[in-house]
């Protein structure tokens, strides 16, 4: 009986676990908001499809929840200026209709200037 017991708790464990990877999808007026999922359950891509394109702001977040990626989308197509981190630095990549503009890059340097 125990043996039984412990297998449904851990099949319901399974179970539960396995639907918090699942996509979310929420109807928001003419929107859907989705939300994709890391093994872990923490949140990994956030953005809006409208007619099923991309569309709107999308963010992407590593497993300890901080935004790697900040992404624009029209009509399903790259616009605007897209954001990426990383450890030591920040892209600013700009978009015109799936087509790159241009693309800065930032290095943190930390410069310090003293008056003795």
């Amino acid at each position: 009986m125990k043996n039984l017991i412990t297998i449904i708790v851990l099949c319901i464990a399974t179970i539960g676990f396995a639907q918090q990877n699942e996509p979310n999808y929420e109807a928001e007026g003419d929107l859907v908001k989705a939300t994709y999922y890391h093994e872990d359950g923490s949140i990994n891509i956030q953005g809006y499809f409208k007619n099923k394109k991309l569309t709107g702001k999308w963010v992407r977040y590593d497993k300890e929840g901080n935004k790697v990626q900040m992404a624009f989308y029209k009509d399903g197509k790259k616009v605007g200026r897209w954001f990426v981190w990383a450890k030591e630095s920040l892209k600013e990549i700009h978009y015109d209709d799936n087509a790159i503009v241009s693309v800065n890059l930032w290095k943190h340097e930390a410069k310090l200037a003293m008056n003795k």
